[in-house]
């Protein structure tokens, strides 16, 4: 028998072969447990550590942090450059603990990359692996299986707990809900909740001769027959001669710990069967105190059983007292439900000094989460109002399940009596607006790249609210000040008060009107209807006020410069367009992604909904894939009038006027604009601003 030592030794000895070898010996690693000598050979990146028992923990609770465990030498995979990939096999023990019951953060993925550095990966949708722009890009050389705990719509995830098979990218090329089959049975699939915060073997199998990736997983060391994922690919493309094997895991707003408890892997062979009664146990997994209540119910005395059963219940009737009606939307939720006392002690009793800003529905403050130190922005609705009632349902049925890095996440909600709340994820820069138009002097100036990336970004939030959520979501409120930046000065879409959803190929009904001057499509308030087309018709003024750090009625211009979007045109005929870029920006700026902008802004703010582009075609533009055509009539003019009137009048609510539209003059507004413009609500307040309508 060889001497274990050398038996240690030998996948280091594999693994440093140089490429002209012709060795042909498989490589097998086998870590049941990280603790031992062996464990030197995992080379550890971002939070990852290796804890006293010998379990690997690939991420902790903290949020936005990832963590990396390669083995620390590349593995052979083909016998030469241009050859085929060998078969491998690899079985890992792993759990997953999230912060909170029920919503995991993010996940994580058995990779083999050709660096162990993974250089630019983020945290996140990301899962430590990619970035936004190395996604889909052949010389990544990048496979992975993913654990995926959140469902991420912008990479077209299934839901939140499955498991994915990924070639250079984060959209799966083939995925299916964890799940596995019965011992024995290859016909009852049982749901497996990957996290459970219990510990799960995943086994990975690569056939060389077939060409097909079989993943299964089970709750227990014993593999069954049938895999839950089989995807047939020719992986010979994607491998280098040498890569590196090893795991990666993320976090995002939300977090979990992930644990890697023992691993094998072998090239050419089957790897090495794990035991999990045999590995370390996870943090925390100690035995429970015994139950003593029974012990302690004999030794009472009866007076004693008599005053605590009278205290017990007086407690009932105040809880039952005191206890919300739980409603039927409320059961049909999705995001997490804090209780009161948790939001109350975030943001320190709703002091004052927390507040961020308020507007007509309530007050919106800064918080942190006791429990994981998350920082949050609470919106606090009124419940007197039957109208803060109604938006407040509308956000959490509206933006709870929406997944894009270009809209601001809900995060939970709470409701206790008189009082509705919404936790959102703290934007740590506030509202675009600020950055527009502070005066006298305003809060920063973003240069023009600044500028042009929030544009694309939001154009990306709208196509996705728009095509890539299983339902239509009309916004009816894109503006400026419902542009969140985070602390990278990404935008983010946000305020979701006013928001509708409808089945794809429907025809949404018509509603009260709703929305703020200058951003409200001509043809809504005499159809009461809102479409995909209406949200465009707001973009469109969204872009030229980023453009030219303008509103898109101007209270204190002249009549001829009230109204932007007529501005914009007279100048755009006159040839001096760029005459009307915002002056902040002193002349540094891209002269060809402004005029895409300004004409884009046109195009979308004409007056015939049929004449908009839609925001796929939006998108399209900005990327620069397809020029943006000459404007050739302008978007407003006498066709403003007759907007809308095609589809025929129908009767609808109009809800109360906005208060921004009594402090401008209604002559003056008449003579540039439709009079039918002058009925509408005022939007609710920014979602973490706390801002009112700002124009």
């Amino acid at each position: 028998m060889a001497h274990p030592l050398l038996l240690l030794s030998l996948p280091i000895l594999l693994s440093s072969i140089p490429a002209s070898s012709s060795f042909q010996n498989p490589a097998d690693l086998f870590f049941p447990g990280f603790r031992s000598a062996a464990a030197g050979n995992i080379t550890l990146s971002g939070v990852a550590e290796i804890d006293n028992h010998g379990v690997l923990h690939l991420t902790n609770v903290t949020s936005r942090l990832m963590g990396h465990a390669f083995y620390s030498s590349p593995l052979r995979f083909k016998d030469s450059p241009g050859g085929d990939v060998s078969s491998f096999s690899t079985s890992f023990v792993f759990a997953v603990v999230p912060e909170y019951p029920k919503l995991g953060g993010h996940g994580l993925a058995f990779v083999v990359s050709p660096s162990r550095d993974l250089p630019g990966a983020l945290p996140s949708q990301y899962l430590g692996l990619l970035n936004a722009s190395d996604i889909g890009n052949f010389s990544d050389h990048l496979f992975a299986v993913e654990l995926d705990t959140v469902q991420d719509f912008e990479f077209g995830d299934i839901n939140d707990n499955h498991v994915g098979i990924d070639i250079n990218s984060l959209a799966s090329n083939a995925s299916a809900p964890a799940a596995y089959y019965a011992a024995g049975d290859d016909s009852t699939k049982l749901d497996l909740n990957l996290k459970s915060g219990k510990a799960i073997q995943a086994w990975i199998d690569y056939d060389s001769g077939e060409k097909v990736i079989n993943v299964t997983i089970a709750p227990s060391s014993v593999k069954p027959k049938r895999p839950i994922l089989s995807f047939n690919v020719d992986l010979s493309p994607v491998f280098r001669e040498f890569m590196f094997v090893g795991f990666s895991a993320s976090t995002g707003l939300l977090a979990s710990s992930h644990y890697m408890m023992g691993w094998s892997f072998c090239i050419d062979g089957e790897a090495r069967a794990l035991e999990i009664s045999s590995l370390p146990p996870l943090p925390g997994g100690g035995k429970k105190h015994p139950h003593t209540a029974l012990a302690i119910g004999i030794s009472v005395s009866s007076v004693v059983l008599a005053v605590s059963a009278v205290f017990l219940a007086v407690l009932i009737v105040r809880t039952i007292k005191n206890a919300d009606v739980v409603e039927q939307w409320e059961l049909e939720t999705g995001p997490h439900r804090f209780t009161y006392q948790e939001l109350k002690k975030a943001t320190n009793g709703f002091k004052e000094k927390e507040l961020l800003g308020q507007g007509g529905f309530g007050k919106v403050y800064r918080g942190t989460l006791p429990s994981s130190k998350i920082q949050v922005a609470v919106k606090r609705i009124s419940h007197e109002s039957k109208q803060g009632l109604r938006e407040f349902v509308s956000e959490i049925s509206s933006i709870g399940r929406l997944r894009h890095r270009n809209l601001v996440q809900l995060l939970g909600w709470c409701r206790k009596r008189g009082d509705l709340l919404l936790v959102y994820e703290y934007m740590a820069n506030g509202s675009l607006d600020r950055y527009l138009f502070d005066v006298p002097k305003p809060k920063a100036t973003l240069v023009w790249e600044q500028r042009f990336r929030i544009v694309k970004g939001v154009a990306s939030g709208l196509l996705y609210l728009h095509e890539g959520y299983e339902q239509v979501v009309i916004h009816r409120d894109v503006k400026a000040s419902n542009v969140l930046l985070d602390d990278e000065l990404n935008g983010r879409l946000g305020d979701f008060g006013l928001a509708r959803l409808y089945d794809h190929g429907s025809n949404p009904g018509t509603t009260r009107v709703v929305g703020t001057l200058g951003y409200l499509a001509p043809e809504t308030p005499r159809t009461g209807k809102t479409s995909m087309s209406s949200d465009v018709f707001a973009f469109g003024a969204f872009l030229l006020e980023v453009a030219c750090g303008r509103r898109p009625i101007e209270q204190e211009a002249g009549p001829e410069e009230l109204v932007l979007v007529d501005l914009v045109w007279e100048r755009y005929k006159e040839g001096r367009v760029l005459d009307l870029v915002d002056h902040k920006l002193t002349g540094e700026y891209n002269e060809g992604e402004v005029m895409v902008v300004l004409r884009l802004g046109l195009l979308c703010s004409n007056c015939n909904p049929m004449e908009r582009p839609t925001m796929r075609q939006v998108v399209r533009y900005l990327d620069g894939e397809i020029d943006v055509p000459e404007v050739v009539s302008g978007p407003g003019g006498f066709a403003c009038s007759k907007a809308g009137q095609e589809h025929g009048f129908e009767d609808f609510q109009l809800a109360y006027p906005s208060s921004s539209f009594d402090r401008m003059s209604l002559p003056s507004f008449v003579a540039n604009r439709d009079a039918s413009f002058a009925s509408f609500s005022a939007s609710p307040i920014s979602i973490l601003t706390g801002r009112g309508d700002s124009g």
